[in-house]
């Protein structure tokens, strides 16, 4: 690899891990705004999303001009290539916050969500964060190893998406349908959140070993 090489996928490395750090913090925003009723930090978390979009752009820029004019082989292959879709995928995870966060805009000044699924909603939350910090980490180690940590936090957001979508379901709701199909739709951005975190570990495994994407 050549020296101009190894600057430009250590640059696309870096605005991955920078991309994890602006997920991180939207997803934390957009919790706080669903479980305070904050408009302005709802705002805050929807005007906030064009720094994610660019730098999405940019990764892909720098992939398309290594691959053009540096013809890289194997597991650097595998790093440009992997590096555009991880982007990607984490370009969506911006856009789930945005989505939670534009809800409580819809809902405001009224609570978003029942006040009994505070609780359940804030350790989704709290599980999301972890698990785009633990991404962050993945990326800046390149270590495949850490990807399992991951799948424990996405099994979480899993597990709490089933329980809410069977609370909505259960004899006992009694907040109408209007506030079944906005918990079951936060529930769902929170669950989806994980998958997509879970796929940029997948790639990262794939870049380090080679496996197939998803082995």
């Amino acid at each position: 690899m050549s020296e101009m090489s190894a600057v430009d996928l250590v640059d696309v490395n870096a605005d991955l891990v920078k991309m994890t750090e602006l997920v991180g913090r939207a997803i934390s925003d957009a919790t706080s705004a669903l479980l305070n009723g904050d408009l302005a930090l709802a705002q805050q978390v929807i005007s906030g999303d064009e720094p994610l979009n660019e730098l999405n752009a940019g990764i892909e820029d720098k992939c398309f001009l290594i691959t053009s004019t540096q013809a890289p082989v194997a597991r650097k292959l595998r790093t440009v290539m992997s590096a555009v879709r991880m982007a990607t995928s984490l370009e969506r995870m911006g856009d789930l916050a945005v989505h939670i966060a534009k809800q409580v805009r819809l809902r405001y000044p009224n609570p978003a969500i029942p006040a009994e699924l505070v609780a359940t909603f804030s350790k989704m939350g709290t599980s999301a964060l972890k698990i785009v910090q633990e991404t962050g980490k993945v990326i800046q180690d390149n270590d495949a190893s850490m990807a399992e940590q991951i799948a424990i936090y996405d099994d979480e957001l899993d597990k709490l998406h089933r329980e809410l979508f069977m609370t909505v379901l259960s004899d006992s709701w009694e907040h109408g349908v209007e506030a079944a199909i906005d918990v079951t739709l936060l529930s769902r951005f929170y669950e989806r959140f994980g998958d997509h975190a879970v796929t940029v570990a997948r790639r990262l495994v794939h870049i380090v070993t080679g496996e197939p994407y998803g082995h």
